[in-house]
């Protein structure tokens, strides 16, 4: 392996920042009233602005998954690169456009560039990160001259009030009662938002502007002990059994919201923090002799200011204690954009003038689908 660094970073977010007062105009009201559990969620999570890909006037969709991932790599124009020299692209995502044909062709269909290798990695979250290191060893092992790695997510194709059916007052009541309901009733409507993110790789930093070396990429699952989490394409029986999308009749797929995206809240409660960082974190310690005060700079992807204490908690009892002053996160300014938030906050820390060269970056992505992670480690040339 000879070295990788990201030489440009590049974001796209779709139309104006949506507040939190705004998001019901946009994404519209089911039933036609404003949801009272939302004051609940968005109390929890702190996102204060989000984007979508939705025109606020009209309802209509202003971007695709693949467009606004397309304009996100056609943004890395800025530093002088060409997206007709990209050798090998590599795309992730939760919720691509289609089902087939895989995102990252449809990303090359959109860009027009030349012939090159197009890969696209599936997940949830961890989706982007999974992109990122088949584009770093692709060009540490010298087999692409350069690589485009993308994180997007266009997650108000499925947030529509239209996709949700209206609740009772009962119904809507009892959520008040119960904060953890209305966490899990409305967790998406008021968590996820859009987002695209490019970060371009070469062999060798480029000269009069900041890079980021990538030192290693650790990524690792759960599923090995825990259960399906969040999933979409599929309904769990009464028996606890999960099927699939295709064991169901196509009149049955509506009925059943087969392709809604669900998620078990308590059993997300219970492990996510101990599955995905603390548990896989000593491991990584353990095999990079990682220290806390040799990391200046620590990006945990959080899907709320929740999981904030717990996270940090988490760290201590790992034996890696990063107080709160070398955090960074854009969660409340950007909101939860999945696989795209890491981008974004790398893109954002590193356009602030904040970082130095020499600086250690450990960012760090968990997924609650069947609890996967993925930390990496950058040094700032």
């Amino acid at each position: 392996m000879t070295e990788a660094f990201i030489t440009a970073t590049a974001v796209a977010l779709p139309n104006a920042p949506v507040d939190n007062d705004a998001i019901e105009d946009v994404l519209g009201r089911i039933g036609g009233r404003s949801s009272r559990a939302r004051r609940v969620v968005l109390r929890q999570n702190g996102i204060k602005r989000r984007y979508y890909a939705i025109d606020p006037a009209t309802g209509a969709a202003t971007h695709s998954n693949a467009g606004l991932t397309a304009a996100a790599i056609r943004a890395l124009g800025e530093c002088g690169f060409d997206v007709g020299e990209i050798r090998c692209l590599v795309t992730g995502t939760s919720l691509p456009d289609l089902l087939m044909p895989n995102h990252g062709v449809m990303v090359h269909g959109e860009l027009g560039n030349p012939a090159c290798e197009v890969v696209s990695t599936a997940g949830i979250c961890l989706s982007g990160l999974s992109a990122l290191k088949y584009a770093w060893l692709a060009v540490g092992a010298g087999e692409a001259a350069n690589a485009v790695a993308t994180g997007s997510e266009v997650s108000s194709a499925i947030l529509r009030a239209a996709h949700f059916f209206a609740e009772s007052d009962a119904h809507v009541e009892a959520l008040e009662a119960r904060p953890w309901l209305a966490f899990e009733k409305d967790f998406l409507r008021w968590m996820l938002s859009d987002g695209a993110g490019a970060f371009l790789l070469e062999p060798q930093p480029r000269a009069g502007q900041l890079n980021l070396r990538i030192d290693w990429i650790d990524l690792s699952s759960a599923a090995d002990r825990l259960p399906v989490c969040m999933y979409a394409g599929g309904e769990r029986e009464p028996g606890g059994e999960l099927r699939g999308w295709a064991r169901f009749a196509p009149r049955q797929w509506l009925d059943k919201s087969v392709f809604a995206v669900k998620q078990d809240v308590k059993l997300l409660d219970r492990n996510i923090v101990e599955a995905t960082l603390e548990i896989p974190l000593r491991t990584t310690i353990a095999r990079r002799g990682l220290a806390a005060d040799a990391i200046d700079w620590f990006l945990p992807h959080m899907s709320s200011y929740y999981f904030r204490q717990p996270i940090a908690d988490a760290l201590v009892r790992a034996g890696l204690p990063i107080p709160f002053e070398r955090w960074f996160t854009n969660l409340e300014t950007c909101g939860n954009t999945g696989s795209a938030s890491i981008y974004i906050m790398i893109d954002e820390l590193r356009r602030s003038g904040r970082l130095a060269p020499g600086e250690r970056l450990l960012c760090f992505v968990p997924e609650s689908g069947r609890f996967s992670s993925g930390f990496m480690h950058l040094t700032v040339m």
